[in-house]
């Protein structure tokens, strides 16, 4: 969720947690804890907290999840860590409620934090303490941004009506799986595809009756009230004002719009078959080094040239032959190799393969159609099931490439299926995934050092 002002609601939130987690225990092991005990003590174990857990942050800040994407600004998971830590010294009531809890716990078991079982208590009051911190400093960042009045527990509210809509969102998805909690949202029975899974394409889109009726929903269909609907009193006025709702999620939708242009992937992205040509060249490319190597060259520079031109197509274009019925002359492009067709039973087994795992119903089908047919790995693969060559992908490119057709993507998690998934789409075992996986790479690498 992005708001005007806020750097700590969006999806880097979950790994400045840890991180802050992770140092903070680190910090407590160079402090004294038994001094937590002691009233006068505190301002001097913040500083020395502060300074400890600073130092470990430092530390980490070249790690993987210190200069992992912390939110849509360009902030790193370390910059917004070690800055959510200086707020404890401009706002010390957070320490001194976790401090508090440190001796409410001891009172029950004395010095606990001795226990290295303790860990986990430790980094869950941890945790407790920077998530109040950081819904008070994004609401004060808030109220100077816009002028508007905000407080902690509304930027809890955003974010409770931010996941509800990307709950509902989810559900639409998947609506043939989850027809009837459908119908309850939107508040009428399903009769064939509802217009409002189309229509539904951002927040600003969703409307409040169906987060009141989402949350109604819950205990039936999940066995636990919505957050509308529990005892507490936090949202229990929401229910009953739905064109408070409706502003709230009109504002995230309004923001989200206006700073979407940092999102924005569509003047740079590839086309989708950029990845199957970025990994012909890299296996030309190992194919070529290995050859020369074997004959006991080596390379005079340290750099990737050119595939050379097919032998024949310098003297063919000096003469103007290039175009014509001829068609290119030596190795030119390999024409497209048509998927096979696909039974009407087989693609039912799909769809509802799919279905199963949450993914699009015409998962396989769209996905099978972004393949580009006319390349050299889909040529030697071609025997190998479309499962398959997305695994070689997950193992050569990872997860998650800007140059992956979004037709080969996960809705849900912006990457390629898990291999799990990928496994119950071939309806293979995990182990035997990985076997046709890595023979596949293989067969890659056969192919590239025989060409």
């Amino acid at each position: 969720m992005r708001l005007p002002g806020t750097r700590y609601q969006e999806h880097g939130w979950e790994q400045v947690r840890k991180l802050l987690g992770h140092c903070s225990l680190q910090a407590f092991r160079r402090i004294e804890m038994h001094r937590m005990l002691e009233p006068s003590a505190h301002a001097e174990l913040l500083d020395s907290y502060t300074d400890a857990a600073a130092a470990a942050l430092h530390a980490g800040a070249r790690s993987a999840r210190g200069e992992a994407e912390g939110n849509s600004y360009g902030e790193t998971v370390y910059e917004l860590s070690l800055g959510l830590l200086c707020e404890l010294q401009a706002h010390p009531g957070f320490w001194q409620a976790f401090v508090a809890t440190v001796a409410v716990e001891h009172a029950r078991g004395g010095a606990f934090w001795l226990d290295p079982a303790a860990d986990g208590v430790m980094r869950k009051k941890v945790n407790d303490m920077y998530a109040g911190l950081r819904d008070k400093v994004d609401a004060d960042n808030y109220i100077v941004t816009t002028g508007r009045d905000c407080s902690p527990n509304k930027i809890y509210t955003y974010r409770m009506l931010d996941t509800a809509y990307r709950e509902i969102a989810t559900l639409f998805a998947a609506w043939k799986e989850h027809g009837a909690q459908v119908g309850a949202i939107l508040g009428r029975p399903l009769e064939g595809s509802p217009i409002e899974v189309r229509q539904m394409k951002s927040i600003g889109a969703c409307k409040a009756e169906w987060i009141i009726r989402w949350s109604e929903s819950l205990e039936r269909f999940g066995g636990s009230p919505g957050p509308l609907h529990t005892r507490s009193k936090r949202f229990a006025s929401l229910k009953n004002s739905p064109e408070k709702i409706a502003a709230m999620l009109a504002e995230i939708g309004d923001y989200e719009e206006l700073s979407s242009n940092m999102d924005r992937v569509d003047d740079w992205r590839s086309e989708a078959g950029e990845a199957a040509l970025w990994l012909e060249d890299y296996w030309r490319v190992t194919g070529e080094s290995e050859r020369l190597e074997a004959q006991g060259g080596v390379f005079d520079d340290d750099r990737i040239l050119a595939a050379a031109a097919p032998e024949g197509l310098e003297a063919e274009e000096e003469v103007g032959g290039g175009g014509g019925d001829a068609g290119p002359v030596g190795g030119g492009e390999d024409p497209p190799i048509p998927e096979p067709a696909v039974a009407a039973a087989e693609r039912e087994a799909e769809q509802k393969a799919a279905g199963a795992l949450s993914l699009p119903p015409r998962y396989m089908e769209l996905a099978r159609a972004a393949q580009q047919t006319g390349s050299w790995m889909l040529r030697v693969l071609r025997d190998e099931s479309l499962p398959i060559r997305l695994a070689v992908y997950h193992k050569l490119l990872g997860a998650a490439d800007d140059t992956y057709p979004d037709a080969w993507l996960d809705p849900a998690t912006g990457e390629l299926p898990t291999l799990q998934q990928l496994a119950a789409l071939d309806r293979i075992s995990m182990p035997t995934l990985r076997k046709r996986r890595n023979e596949a790479i293989d067969k890659l690498h056969a192919a590239s050092a025989a060409e």
